[in-house]
């Protein structure tokens, strides 16, 4: 799997250790009886959207990070979290179109004169 890990994009390691330092505070908060129905959805759409963005790297860590999505389902019905709408007819899960990749403009580029 290393290698498909390659050089980091702007912001994304110091992004990533934001969310480290977040979870650990909210983890020191959390305890039994503190949650809320939203404070609940809000952790588990977190723990979603993480693992859909980690699993960008490729389709086999894709594959592995679809339990934490099947996880965070459980753990919403077993919250109550689900209605019965979302349990009818669940979304098809696809991957999110990825944007393109923008070209930069070089090295030494100055800007619009």
């Amino acid at each position: 799997m290393e290698l498909l890990l390659g050089r980091v994009a702007p912001g994304v390691e110091l992004r990533a250790e934001q969310v480290v330092e977040s979870a650990r505070h909210l983890a020191d908060a959390a305890g039994p009886g503190v949650w809320n129905a939203a404070a609940a959805e809000d952790a588990l759409d977190a723990s979603d959207t993480l693992a859909e963005a980690l699993g960008g790297v490729g389709e086999e860590l894709a594959q592995v990070l679809a339990a934490v999505t099947a996880a965070n389902a459980a753990a919403r019905r077993h919250l109550g979290l689900v209605t019965e709408a979302a349990t009818a007819m669940p979304a098809p899960r696809t991957r999110s179109p990825r944007r393109p990749k923008r070209r930069g403009l070089g090295p030494g580029f100055q800007g619009i004169r």
